[in-house]
C-alpha cells in the first residue's frame, strides 16, 4: 500500500501529524479515564456516557487507523468512513450523557 507512512521515511510534516493523532488519542483517553472515575465515585450514568463518547471520538479513530493501514489493504476512503463512523458514535453517546434521561 503506498499511501502508508514509514516512520523512517516521514517527512517533518507528516512525523507530526503522527504525533498530534497520538497526542489526541492519549489526552482523549486520559479524560475519558477521568469521567470513567466520577461515574464510578457518584454513580452519574451521564458521566459513564461521557468517558464511551470520549473514547469513540479519539481513542478509536486512532486504533482503527492504526489497525487498518497496519493489517489489511484497503482503501482510505474505507478508514475515513469508519473512523467518521466512530466519531459520530461518540458525539452522540456525549450528547446523550448532556440531554438523556439519566
Amino acid at each position: 500500500m503506498s499511501d502508508v507512512v514509514r516512520i523512517g521515511d516521514a517527512s517533518p510534516f507528516e512525523l507530526l501529524t503522527i504525533v498530534s493523532l497520538f497526542l489526541v488519542a492519549l489526552i482523549g483517553t486520559v479524560i475519558a479515564y477521568q469521567a470513567y472515575r466520577g461515574y464510578r465515585r457518584n454513580d452519574a450514568p451521564s458521566m459513564f456516557y461521557l468517558a464511551v463518547g470520549l473514547l469513540f471520538l479519539t481513542l478509536c479513530p486512532f486504533l482503527v487507523n492504526v489497525t487498518i493501514n497496519t493489517l489489511l489493504d484497503t482503501e482510505q476512503i474505507v478508514i475515513v468512513f469508519v473512523e467518521n463512523v466512530s466519531r459520530l458514535f461518540g458525539l452522540v453517546a456525549i450528547t446523550y450523557s448532556l440531554y438523556g434521561q439519566h
